[in-house]
């Protein structure tokens, strides 16, 4: 798959329907990869940058059996819980669709480069920023909702109470999605925003293999 970069309007046929039905999809998509992913069946993995082993290790394996299964793995291609998320899905010779808060040939953050250049190769990359947008701190809460948008339910494995994922779990009830949650050990700062999930009426996700049930 070469790094073109191609781009996807709204009103295109192309364009996926379940992002198109949420109260506002972006106008445009700039991609890099396979677009038609964008129409499979997806699931959001999400999480804390400064993840824990364990969390790493929930993200990796959560992915890599769903994606065995047929399932998308859909994430924001951040440090943490989003990277272990996407190599869980490559590892398995399956999907993943990375949502970034940047253009779409920008890599954030850099330490990232060869996970971004094997998801152009083998999935997808997604942004509604256009090529050489660099990245800024509130486009990361906005892309949220793409993330979210695309995918039937969305997973948070780790999240402090300030956590970016929270915004995604919150826009994935706003868009009538399932979120699901790790619990955690209750003296971890990484467990607090996923237990506070939970105990709002989040699906708590106590076996890895629970997610295919559902």
């Amino acid at each position: 798959m070469s790094n073109e970069i191609n781009e996807l309007l709204s009103e295109d046929p192309g364009f996926p329907e379940l992002l198109k039905s949420i109260a506002d999809p972006p106008p445009t998509l700039y991609y890099i990869g396979t677009p038609t992913l964008m129409d499979t069946p997806c699931l959001a993995v999400v999480g804390s940058r400064k993840a824990t082993p364990y969390g790493k290790w929930v993200a990796y394996n959560i992915a890599k059996r769903t994606a065995e299964h047929g399932v998308t793995i859909v994430s924001g291609m951040a440090s943490g819980i989003d990277a272990c998320g996407h190599l869980g899905a490559l590892d398995a010779g399956g999907n993943t669709i990375a949502v970034l808060g940047c253009g779409p040939d920008i890599c954030y953050p850099k330490t990232n480069r060869a996970l971004m250049s094997r998801i152009s190769r083998l999935g997808l990359i997604i942004s509604e920023y256009p090529p050489g947008t660099e990245p800024a701190p509130w486009q990361f809460p906005v892309r949220n909702r793409i993330i979210s948008g695309l995918s039937y339910g969305t997973v948070v494995v780790e999240a402090d109470l300030d956590s970016g994922s929270l915004i995604t779990a919150s826009k994935a009830l706003e868009q009538g999605r399932e979120v699901f949650a790790v619990p955690g050990n209750i003296n971890s700062i990484f467990s607090k925003g996923t237990n506070r999930l939970i105990q709002d009426g989040a699906i708590p996700l106590t076996d890895i293999d629970d997610i295919l049930d559902l």
